[in-house]
């Protein structure tokens, strides 16, 4: 689900395996209409339909439009869809270092988050191949991977951490599902990842919370309960974030629905919710540190401290 139009009306994206990708831009009458090869997702720069796994998406670079990332079988590496704010999405993976970082890898589960909380989208992705004999026919791949995070350093330029030997995210699994949650309420985002064939793996964040976050659920009153499709929008010292409130994404997996707003250094915030249903609330000087939930039309109705041990 995302507003790649900024119209205010949810559109789809999905990702399909061998066949073109599609992009339904809602019609706001209840219809839709796959605009994928116009707005340039549906094929590779090579015009040729990849094996979609993964996808979600997310404004990577803060230009105020949400971007995508695919998840892809080995030797077609990963997407990163640029919203060019024209109707058009331009991949930049080939140029990138995440094309370069999974060309080899085989990605099922992806997502956007911000595991640093300095206020840019990083990327995590979770591979495994599907052939568990691959490594005979090309001596490069192998069966079980290594996840990948991927850090976003400046302003949508991604660089690989590439993990020390003996560390959680440098033992190779057959990853599939991958999700993400604050699961010990520390204000970072912890990462669940299902195998094929073995034990999921929970990977704690550790650290991650050495700056500022804002946790937020929404609660809908006239919109649906969990205010599915809700706009927020968090201004802080170092500028505006966009997130919208979203089901599904990654692959076969579903994130937790609160929202995490890494802000830095920022100790105060505003936040800005446009709920489906066209109501608008809006909560100023709000301090960073803790978990509000806002209900539609009331405002923040709870507030919860975060324990963060800085």
């Amino acid at each position: 689900m995302l507003d790649f139009d900024d119209d205010g009306w949810m559109d789809l994206f999905l990702a399909n395996d061998t066949q073109p990708d599609q992009l339904f831009r809602n019609g706001a009458d209840g219809t839709f209409e796959d605009i994928g090869v116009l707005a340039g997702v549906a094929f590779s720069e090579t015009g040729v339909a990849r094996a979609g796994m993964g996808v979600d998406a997310a404004d990577y670079d803060r230009s105020g439009r949400p971007d995508l990332i695919v998840g892809h079988f080995s030797t077609e590496m990963m997407a990163l869809f640029h919203n060019e704010g024209s109707g058009l999405f331009i991949d930049e993976g080939p140029r990138s270092a995440i094309g370069r970082a999974t060309l080899l890898t085989l990605t099922f589960g992806c997502f956007f988050f911000d595991f640093d909380l300095d206020g840019w989208q990083d990327i995590f992705a979770a591979n495994g191949h599907v052939a568990d004999d691959v490594e005979r026919v090309q001596t490069r791949i192998s069966y079980a991977q290594p996840p990948q995070l991927f850090h976003n350093v400046e302003r949508g330029r991604f660089e690989e951490i590439a993990p020390l030997d003996g560390s959680a995210l440098s033992t190779p699994m057959v990853g599939r599902g991958a999700a993400y949650a604050d699961v010990d309420n520390d204000g970072d985002l912890d990462v669940l990842v299902t195998a094929n064939g073995d034990v999921a793996r929970l990977f704690r964040n550790d650290g991650g919370n050495r700056n500022q976050m804002l946790r937020i659920r929404t609660v809908g009153t006239a919109s649906n309960r969990n205010g599915i499709g809700a706009r927020v929008e968090v201004s802080a010292a170092d500028g505006i974030q966009r997130q919208h409130v979203r089901t599904g994404s990654s692959y076969l997996s579903q994130s937790e629905l609160p929202l995490t707003f890494g802000l830095g250094e920022s100790a105060l915030a505003s936040v800005r919710v446009v709920w489906p249903s066209g109501q608008t609330d809006t909560i100023d000087s709000i301090s960073t540190g803790q978990m509000i939930v806002i209900t539609e039309g009331d405002g923040i109705t709870e507030t919860s401290p975060i324990a963060t041990g800085r």
